[in-house]
């Protein structure tokens, strides 16, 4: 387990100073490092800044260009020449891993303007064969994968568990998926914009049991960076001011308990550090691959009660004029997943939202935003709070 913080009142770890995210879904004949650079650059201006101010480069893994040295070779693309760079894989959990390490960096100085950049081609450069094929391989290589399974089929695992524990139904599971489609039509870069009904959720296509195929992300083409910095460059510079971790057990079939991630640990520590609690949280951002991710997330740390989610979520708990706004992009469930910038779209709703610029979807206070995402089967947990300066 890993924690950096500030302590209340203190200087915070660094300052998100920028921000932005490309349309999620189909962009035909770009590339990842393309898709990277695109929102790199828009990044940077959202920041103040130019390609030379940059000292530090971070970037995602991506799986359509699996190069070893991944965060140069994007350097060099891009025209920007680092004194710090690196690559990192943590699943899902990336995207806040990066800011976390970005926020670490910054304060012990090893560099002061950092641009944390993802960006993948998944729905035009990757078959779909192959997209399933890569993703299982978070399986056991001797327990899980040679049985044919795949991610959904690991999450519909756990989604079956968590019914019988919780008495949770399929509709609370669909009630999410509505909820997050409703977010996304407010947003002009989601991949969908259609409303749906938890009925049109239950009707789809079922994926692995009781997951059906709205109750889970689509592969997407798209972008996402965001810039921290040793100091408020820009005017809508926010704090980060603390971020914590926690490792389960990589595999399903190594799980102690199956019901219990360490989420609720991992954003307690962070909170902890903030000198803050729930009751101070006023925006989430929360991992949705499938519907199941959302609601066990949303339970175990504590945002609502066990097997409540998807009613509260129904009933308008979730919503941008609701007791605590989620995910108002419309997350991974309906603005789009891309691989590691999927949820740092996450990271650039929340920092619109915390500088007053989100809009239409734009939450009445939004003072403090919790953010938290899982990488692999719920085994890998990142946890970080953002304030407004």
């Amino acid at each position: 387990m890993n924690t950096f913080l500030t302590k209340p009142n203190r200087q915070p770890l660094a300052y998100l100073a920028g921000s932005a995210v490309t349309r999620y879904g189909r962009h035909e004949g770009q590339s990842s490092l393309d898709l990277m650079s695109q929102a790199a650059e828009a990044a940077l201006a959202d920041a103040g800044l130019q390609r030379g101010d940059v000292d530090g480069v971070l970037c995602g893994y991506t799986t359509t260009l699996p190069h070893i040295m991944l965060a140069t070779l994007f350097a060099e693309h891009f025209g920007v020449r680092p004194s710090y760079a690196t690559s990192l894989q943590m699943g899902g959990a990336t995207g806040l891993g990066l800011l976390m390490q970005a926020a670490q960096l910054v304060r012990i100085g090893a560099a002061r303007r950092i641009l944390v950049v993802a960006g993948e081609n998944r729905a035009t450069g990757q078959s779909r064969d192959s997209v399933v094929q890569t993703l299982a391989q978070v399986g056991h290589p001797v327990f899980e994968v040679p049985l044919g399974a795949s991610i959904p089929a690991y999450y519909g695992l756990v989604a079956a568990r968590y019914m019988k524990d919780h008495g949770v139904g399929e509709r609370d599971f669909a009630a999410l998926a509505v909820l997050m489609r409703q977010h996304a039509t407010r947003h002009p870069g989601a991949q969908f914009r259609t409303p749906i009904t938890e009925d049109d959720v239950l009707a789809s296509k079922p994926v692995a049991s009781p997951l059906k195929l709205l109750d889970c992300c689509a592969t997407a083409d798209g972008g996402s960076a965001f810039v921290v910095t040793h100091e408020p460059c820009s005017a809508h510079a926010v704090r980060i001011t603390c971020a914590a971790q926690h490792h389960n057990a990589q595999h399903v079939s190594a799980m102690e308990d199956i019901t219990a991630f360490g989420a609720a640990g991992c954003v307690a520590r962070a909170l902890d550090g903030a000198g803050r609690s729930l009751a101070d949280v006023e925006h989430a951002a929360i991992y949705d691959s499938f519907t199941i991710t959302l609601g066990m997330l949303l339970e175990e740390i504590g945002l609502a009660p066990r097997g409540r989610a998807g009613p509260l979520a129904r009933e308008g708990h979730f919503g941008r004029d609701g007791v605590l706004p989620l995910n108002l992009h419309g997350g991974l469930l309906s603005y789009g997943h891309c691989g590691v910038a999927g949820a740092m779209a996450h990271v650039v709703e929340a920092h619109l939202q915390l500088t007053g610029r989100a809009q239409d979807r734009q939450t009445r206070r939004a003072g403090l935003a919790l953010l938290h995402a899982d990488g692999g089967v719920l085994s890998s947990h990142v946890s970080v709070v953002l304030e407004s300066a």
